[in-house]
């Protein structure tokens, strides 16, 4: 249309596709649009530099979208500013009804001294946008307007860049607990005028794993941790002595000459740190050194530094600097010295391997059942008779094990860097109480049993449905484990949606892990155990992102931490404390200013001093029959997906070629040709790139598949709990989100490009001359792949249930965006022009073992960047060194390089190919979130 911009006529485009298909059975309007942008392509309206313009305005219009959803998501536009929201908080702690006395000053700090919430700092591989991009997305959210062109593809981060990245969060996040330190502060003072300053306020908290984590990762030595734990004290330290620069001298002199003598020392440990890879013997002894000479300069506690508080309280000029000086000491106490508590992780199998090692009498491992009995006697009687031993650096240097090297490091952390905060030790896949004990045994011998909080990560649908509770309480059998709880004061348990999202979907996963908990509560009352807190870790994993929720942070921490969850706990006299991740790119965007860091931490703490529901059941548990059917029938339906092979073709046909890295690791295997290896069942696929991949197909099934059936057999049933129910509503957003982002056309366009029918089809239709032969081998191709029959088979199951479960839904429901529809059918045109590009790659004889049709295969598979590579040594455009050279004759003649091969096949394919990455980029834009 006249006057139009490229990417408004494809929005026109995708509109009157999409408004034909409501009227057309048959008509396939993502496929529709795809062709006619190649028809255009092909008549000379349309080249590759235009569609870059459309993805640059596309993204554009994503981006800044994206940044409103993240002002209103969390709450930056809520009536009442942060601040306010504090102060309201805290005058609300000191008096809960307004029109009674303020509660007694021992209650008050009481509540405002004990940890109610955490948030935690985490690295997975959710870093979907360049660090640059996301920090302007950050900005954009809090008001600034950004620069535009802003690259959107990913760049992995290392190990230094994840950290740099969380500690600019933690720092933002430190900066918004101040001011709720502050809150509670300036409401005691206004109290209790002459004795506030007593208090140190700290109910939420902030930890991190960044740079700790083992679990799967082989780039993090022991030096690293120790190094980048020495980082973090550093930057307490430096935090603190900023804080005591900008009060008055002379009440603070004693202050700063102790911390800014700390913190010289602690630099001098860091230069003394060896640096990344294996170090040298050498180097880990001038270390140990180091580390032991200036211990007691760097401080191991922060006891030193909060003596001198009251003498700088005393000489402080005004209540301003006293509570300058206050807040300075909560971040203290709270944190220790560390920007953030430590945690650290691996997995069972490595405990297991390791207390094996150490103690032979454990052979053999929990999973045979044959030695259950036997294997518990054998570790309680280790129990009973381990004795710590020494740790040092070289014994560090030695140890074989991972889990024991991992102790050992904690070791080293509370002897010679900070004894204050416990560290918290997280086992991934934990599956019998067995794990741990073997933590336990493991930490006695290293003798930080007093140190380390153990906890269990429960995400497997077997976990959570029957082997959570038999883990815990195969554990609290153990008399060495309860004694090892009741010194520490707290049982710590994390949940995760990676896998049982992957395998049974995200709503059976949120019923599981709610009933998991409830048990949970009624396991520490059986065996008289009500006085621990219990520390309830949600590590995430959901389809809208690393702990997304569609409808706000408010929204996602009730959905992780339900009212019946709370009220049954407090029945039950347990305390409890909510942590949360915030994982990697997307988690810390969410922390990426100081207004959005103060308005989460608002929200966190909102959360975390909500009143307990009333008595009135929420209907999903009054009337729960409806409910648990409609869940159990949603896992099995997806689990039976899962198990379907055609599920497997859809996500590994090209899906995992749709990704650029956003992590240290792979998104699937390769295999012994190089490319990319066939999934033969979505286990073989990551969790975050399994996700993603159903994002980037339009049509994340996690969210939503296997509802359709449930709600389609009792629909009044199903729209009056969306309606009347907070707990089912709040967890059916994923389900509602899901519809929003999915289009089974669009899935059908993807699916359909796979079938060598829609190939045939085409070159029967076309007029274009040549056209119909690089069509007929396509389809050749694909009937080789052999991807099509299965991928049709399970669009059918997926489509059939989208469908019930669309009916069912009360009004209308959600639909994609025709921006975010046009963006696939670009992406399809592309695939489709690369695929032609493929089959005219001419023959030539077998490099490296592949072949011209292992080639063909690579680039049906969307594994361009490889197969170009191998293209440019088939086909080099250089001349050879020797052309150049006089060989004392008359030169023969030179024909050059293959520049018409260049042209014509490998830079389009590796032009066609980068733009259809920028699509996935701009697609996770739209979608909010990678996987």
């Amino acid at each position: 249309m006249t006057g139009e911009t490229p990417e408004s006529q494809l929005l026109s485009l995708t509109e009157a596709a999409r408004a034909a298909a409501g009227q057309d059975p048959f008509a396939r309007p993502a496929l529709s649009t795809a062709l006619a942008l190649s028809r255009r392509m092909d008549e000379g309206q349309l080249n590759l530099e235009g569609v870059a313009g459309i993805i640059s305005a596309l993204g554009r219009a994503a981006f800044l979208d994206r940044a409103a959803g993240l002002a209103r998501k969390v709450g930056l536009d809520a009536a009442l500013p942060a601040d306010a929201a504090l102060a309201r908080l805290a005058a609300r702690a000191a008096r809960p009804d307004p029109a009674d006395s303020p509660v007694p000053l021992a209650r008050f700090r009481a509540v405002c001294e004990h940890p109610r919430a955490g948030a935690v700092f985490t690295a997975h591989p959710t870093f979907s946008l360049p660090r640059a991009t996301g920090l302007a997305l950050a900005r954009a959210a809090s008001g600034m307007a950004p620069p535009w062109p802003l690259p959107l593809r990913p760049v992995p981060p290392t190990l230094e860049e994840e950290f740099e990245q969380a500690a600019v969060a933690i720092a933002h996040g430190r900066d918004a607990l101040d001011r709720l330190a502050a809150a509670f502060l300036a409401t005691a003072r206004e109290i209790w005028p002459d004795r506030w300053t007593v208090l140190d306020p700290r109910p939420v908290i902030l930890a991190s794993w960044v740079g700790y984590d083992t679990d799967g990762r082989t780039d993090i030595g022991w030096q690293d941790t120790l190094r980048l734990r020495l980082r973090m004290k550093r930057l307490q330290l430096a935090r603190l002595v900023a804080q005591l620069a900008a009060l008055p001298e002379a009440c603070t002199a004693g202050l700063r000459m102790r911390a800014a003598e700390a913190l010289e020392a602690v630099e001098a440990q860091l230069r003394a740190c060896p640096p990344e890879g294996q170090p040298s013997a050498e180097a880990a002894q001038a270390f140990a050194h180091t580390l032991l000479n200036t211990r007691d300069a760097a401080l191991t506690t922060p006891a030193p530094l909060l003596g001198l508080f009251p003498a700088a309280l005393q000489a402080a000029p005004d209540d301003q600097v006293r509570l300058a000086l206050c807040v300075a000491r909560a971040g203290l106490v709270a944190h220790g010295l560390s920007l953030a508590h430590t945690q650290v992780r691996l997995n069972a199998a490595q405990l297991h391997n390791a207390a094996r090692l150490r103690f032979p009498a454990l052979g053999g491992g929990p999973e045979d059942p044959a030695r259950r009995r036997a294997l518990f006697t054998a570790i309680n009687t280790a129990l009973e008779e381990v004795r710590a031993e020494p740790v040092d650096t070289g014994g560090l240097m030695a140890a074989r094990a991972s889990a024991a090297r991992l102790m050992m490091t904690v070791a080293q952390i509370t002897k010679h860097i900070d004894a204050s905060q416990p560290i918290r030790f997280l086992i991934a896949e934990t599956e019998s109480g067995f794990t741990l004990l073997a933590a336990l045994l493991l930490a006695k011998l290293s003798g930080v049993e007093e140190h380390i909080e153990i906890s269990p990560l429960f995400e497997t649908a077997e976990a959570l449905e029957q082997r959570g509770e038999r883990v815990v309480e195969e554990a609290l059998r153990s008399p060495h484990f309860r004694a090892y709880l009741r010194r520490v004061g707290r049982l710590c348990l994390q949940f995760g949606y990676s896998d049982s999202g992957r395998y049974i979907g995200q709503i059976a996963a949120t019923h599981l892990i709610e009933r998991l908990k409830l048990r949970v509560a009624d396991l520490l009352e059986r065996y008289e155990l009500r006085g621990l807190e219990v520390v309830l870790f949600d590590t995430h994993g959901e389809g809208l992102g690393r702990g997304g929720h569609a409808d706000g942070l408010a929204e996602r921490f009730d959905y992780l931490d339900p009212p019946a969850v709370r009220a049954a706990f407090a029945r039950h006299g347990i305390p409890t404390r909510l942590e949360t991740a915030f994982q990697g790119g997307d988690g810390y965007l969410l922390f990426g200013t100081p207004a959005l860091a103060q308005a989460t931490v608002a929200r966190i703490a909102e959360h975390a001093f909500a009143p307990l529901p009333d008595d009135k059941p929420d209907p999903v548990y009054a009337e729960g029959g409806f409910a648990t059917d409609l869940f159990a029938g949603a896992r099995a339906a997806f689990n039976g997906l899962v198990e379907d092979p055609g599920y497997a073709a859809m996500l590994g046909a090209f899906g995992p070629a749709l990704l650029d890295r956003t992590g240290s690791r792979p998104a699937n295997r390769q295999s012994d040709q190089g490319g990319p290896a066939a999934i033969r069942h979505p286990r073989e696929l990551r969790a975050i790139p399994n996700n993603a991949v159903l994002q980037q197909l339009g049509f994340p099934a996690n969210l939503m598949h296997g509802l359709g059936r449930g709600a389609a057999r009792e629909p009044e049933a199903f729209q009056e709990l969306l309606e009347h129910s907070p707990r089912f509503s709040n967890a059916l957003a994923f389900a509602r989100a899901g519809l929003k982002l999915s289009d089974a056309e669009v899935l059908r366009g993807y699916v359909a490009s796979l079938d060598p029918g829609t190939w045939l089809d085409r070159a029967a239709k076309t007029s274009r001359p040549g056209r119909a032969a690089a069509l007929l081998a396509v389809a050749r191709a694909l009937e080789e792949l052999a991807l099509g029959d299965a991928a049709r088979g399970v669009f059918r199951r997926l489509r059939a249930d989208d469908l019930m479960l669309r009916a069912a839904w009360p009004g209308q429901a959600p639909r994609m965006s025709d921006r975010l529809f046009a963006l696939h059918a670009l992406r399809l045109f592309l695939i489709h022009r690369i695929w032609l590009v493929a089959v005219s790659v001419p023959d030539f004889s077998p490099r490296h073992g592949i072949t011209r049709e292992d080639l063909v295969r690579r680039l049906l598979r969307l594994d361009v960047e490889a197969a170009v590579e191998h293209l440019d040594q088939v086909f080099p455009t250089t001349p050879p060194p020797e052309e150049s050279l006089d060989f004392y004759e008359a030169p023969s003649p030179r024909h050059g390089g293959y520049g018409r091969e260049q042209e014509e096949i490998i830079e389009p394919l590796r032009a066609m190919f980068s733009l259809v990455r920028e699509i996935s980029a701009v697609v996770s834009l739209d979608c909010g979130a990678f996987g």
